[in-house]
């Protein structure tokens, strides 16, 4: 049986390292790991302990890496896998439980930041490209030669790009090349001038242009993937792209184009009704999605103080991976926030869903910031740090005097009109105060409190006062199939 706030146990003890058949061969480990290139990084940094961190599916291959790396470096590695959270961001944490002085990443990476500074190196892996059918979808795809157009891929495929836009430059002059936005190497310069940032990859504009004008061509995927299991960092490229521009998506393996548009506008529809169930929500819950992200206390802090704002109470729930048995556990909550990595916010949910919708800290910014959105392509943001305080698309909350507070809104849900909240500072303390009730000794005095107190069930009671104190004794010894007092039977 599933606990209340953790995964089962038998999904851990269950669980393969790597299926059978898919192991790297030998041969080929330096190949597919960069591993010449990882001993350089271990080797220039001097470091005796390197933590080493594998998604579920490459972890059949992580003793094999690990043992050529310590042959070869003489380092001392850690393999960390089954990650807290997600495998796509850098899990500090468990490198410094290990006394890693530096980590390497293996596989699909958010690139979000660290929450706390460690050298790292990302192998984002090497699938193959199939140059000559990309060309030719890509120009079967792009007619004028003229038209501004963005080369994108996924991760695993960046490798290639560079190789294809030299097929197609000579008759494609205006033609950008994005590549994964990796962390420079310590003590290098920023280039100048210093390229545009975004959706984890780096654009190198010329001056002057602007990413909106732009289409897009994306090497990656496979031509089996649907709406469910839409990978994440395709759906923030597809709701982050300018609505105007055509995005189109090839199979690396066999050439066939996919117009995304539809897939686009489904995504975008589908934020549109998260907002409204965002604006209707009276409890919102916070999830805590990553701990190892830079910047995650601070945005927490600004979700808490957008929900008072907007009159809506809100709860911070630290429960790992979120799952539906584990909200299930909090039917008071109207709507559910997740604070994760921007692919960790858009991962796909698992089968069933969830009985109450889980939003971005976009859609949540949307819903209770009366000045949002600005200009550009802030109403499709999918990074919490695009929403902070120094983010070219931060937009303070509006003073308490202000007119847009007032604006008449009606849900396009309910089809009722809601009211306007009641303004309240940051450092309200009302969220703090405490009421007396029968047979609750204690209980905070919010709409939370008060679903609790109609329930017939409300957990076991404490009985402050009334157990009595006893000595500590000896328990039962050994082990649960044969303690030591149930004799040998």
């Amino acid at each position: 049986m599933e606990s209340a706030f953790s995964s089962p146990a038998e999904a851990a003890l269950q669980r393969e390292a790597g299926a059978a058949g898919v192991l790297t061969p030998l041969a080929d480990l330096d190949r597919v790991y960069e591993l010449e290139r990882v001993a350089g990084f271990v080797l220039d940094l001097g470091c005796q302990r390197v933590a080493l961190q594998f998604p579920d599916q490459l972890l059949g291959d992580a003793g094999a890496v690990a043992a050529r790396l310590e042959e070869t470096t003489g380092s001392k590695m850690f393999i960390l896998g089954d990650t807290a959270y997600g495998s796509c961001c850098v899990d500090v944490l468990g490198a410094e439980q290990a006394g890693a002085q530096a980590l390497v990443h293996f596989g699909p990476a958010c690139l979000s930041p660290p929450a706390r500074p460690l050298p790292v190196a990302f192998v984002l892996g090497q699938r193959p490209v199939h140059l000559e059918l990309c060309t030719k979808a890509f120009e079967a795809q792009n007619p004028d030669p003229k038209a501004p157009v963005v080369l994108l891929s996924e991760p695993a495929c960046s490798h290639a790009l560079e190789a294809l836009a030299t097929l197609l430059r000579p008759r494609y002059p205006d033609l950008l090349v994005s590549s994964p936005a990796l962390p420079l190497p310590v003590g290098s310069c920023s280039p100048e001038p210093e390229p545009l940032e975004r959706f984890g990859r780096r654009f190198p504009l010329a001056p002057g242009r602007c990413l909106e004008e732009y289409g897009a061509f994306y090497v990656g995927g496979s031509e089996a993937s649907t709406d469910l299991d839409l990978d994440p960092d395709l759906s923030r490229l597809l709701l982050g792209w300018a609505p105007g521009q055509p995005f189109f998506t090839c199979c690396p393996d066999t050439g066939r184009t996919q117009d995304e548009g539809v897939r686009a506008g489904r995504l975008r529809a589908r934020r549109r009704y998260l907002v409204e169930r965002a604006r209707d929500a009276r409890v919102v819950g916070l999830l805590a999605g990553t701990l190892g992200v830079a910047r995650h206390r601070e945005a927490l802090a600004h979700l808490r103080n957008l929900a008072q704002a907007a009159g809506k109470r809100s709860y911070v729930l630290a429960l790992g991976r979120p799952t539906p048995p584990k909200l299930a556990n909090f039917p008071e909550m109207d709507v559910f926030v997740l604070l994760a990595c921007p692919l960790g916010a858009l991962a796909p949910q698992p089968s069933g869903g969830f009985f109450r919708p889980v939003l971005t800290p976009c859609e949540l910014e949307a819903a209770c910031n009366p000045a949002w959105p600005p200009s550009g392509l802030a109403p499709h943001l999918t990074h919490y740090a695009d929403l902070l305080p120094g983010s070219a698309f931060h937009v303070p909350l509006p003073p308490p005097d202000s007119e847009l507070w007032d604006t008449p809104d009606v849900s396009l849900i309910t089809g009722e009109l809601r009211t306007p909240p009641a303004w309240k500072p940051s450092d309200d303390s009302g969220c703090l105060t405490l009421t007396s009730r029968p047979q609750l000794e204690l209980a905070e005095s919010s709409p939370a409190a008060s679903f609790l107190s109609s329930r017939s069930w409300q957990g076991l009671q404490p009985r402050l006062g009334q157990t009595l104190v006893t000595a500590a004794v000896s328990g039962r010894r050994g082990i649960a199939i044969a303690y030591e007092d149930e004799g040998g039977s």
